[in-house]
């Protein structure tokens, strides 16, 4: 797999344009070697638990879809 390990950046209070900016390379950075089924997987795995947790907070709700 040729995604590479970097640690995430700093990211200020206020999140401004400029830590758009870091996530940005960060996240180019990380994928700038990846093919494209890495990138679809790496997305897909980081996004399941974006959709874990508002499941959850639907559920805690009674919200239903």
């Amino acid at each position: 797999m040729m995604i590479h390990n970097i640690p995430k950046p700093d990211i200020s209070p206020a999140f401004t344009v400029e830590d758009i900016h870091k996530i940005r390379e960060w996240n180019y950075e990380r994928l700038r070697d990846a093919t494209p089924e890495e990138r679809h997987a790496d997305t897909e795995r980081r996004a399941e638990a974006g959709r874990r947790a508002i499941e959850e907070l639907r559920r805690s709700k009674g919200v239903l879809v």
